[in-house]
């Protein structure tokens, strides 16, 4: 599930957004104040998206954003706020929040916002290189290593170590990976993604990539 932080003390307005961030299927934490906020983001760390409204009745809100990003806070900020001046949205957005929206919102255009801000995140984590239990994959390149060496994949080969690390702790089906690396060309009885498993594995480590059997493959 995707928690959104929503920090808003008007009780009316909480409600609505809580039941509306239900309704989309995310997780909603509540904060009244600032106070209350700070002890989430403390002990929280799986928060990816925050619902501010800057009017807080012990701290602007503002400078709850810019102590939470300063303290490392990375996920989307979207601000709801009464203040509608440009000179607000400004400043709001210099001190880190992602989208500003005025209050009175219209519930189905911030879940729009909520989507488009959280892929726009995720985009931007795609980690570029993926390291794991010695081995680096660098996905612009496409360059693999493997305890320091290079090593020479075929591309269902890179396709399919990619799969395996880019869910490494997660055991990944053998049809999904013939769905995912074979696309429409697979066929349900075959048995290549075995024969690839083991070309992989001869060139990687036998220990790397680990049979769950009777339910897929997993790197760990």
């Amino acid at each position: 599930m995707t928690n959104v932080l929503v920090v808003e003390d008007d009780d009316l307005i909480r409600s609505v957004l809580v039941k509306a961030l239900g309704g989309a299927e995310y997780t909603a934490l509540e904060a009244v104040d600032g106070e209350s906020a700070r002890s989430i983001l403390s002990t929280i760390s799986d928060i990816d998206l925050m619902l501010l409204d800057i009017g807080l009745p012990d701290v602007d809100g503002l400078t709850l954003l810019r102590e939470a990003r300063d303290r490392g806070f990375a996920a989307p900020v979207i601000i709801l706020t009464a203040r509608d001046t440009v000179a607000n949205t400004v400043e709001g957005l210099d001190s880190g929040a992602n989208d500003y929206m005025v209050k009175p919102f219209r519930v189905p255009e911030l879940l729009a916002r909520i989507r488009l801000r959280l892929r726009e995140h995720e985009a931007s984590e795609d980690p570029g290189i993926l390291e794991h239990a010695g081995m680096r994959l660098d996905i612009r390149t496409r360059r693999v290593e493997v305890d320091g060496r290079i090593q020479e994949l075929t591309n269902r080969e890179y396709s399919l170590l990619e799969m395996l690390l880019r869910n490494k702790g997660e055991t990944i089906s053998r049809e999904q990976l013939l769905e995912s690396v074979w696309g429409m060309d697979f066929d349900p009885g075959s048995n290549i993604v075995n024969v690839y498993i083991r070309s992989l594995r001869r060139k990687i480590g036998e220990n790397k990539v680990h049979t769950v059997r009777g339910v897929g493959y997993r790197v760990e």
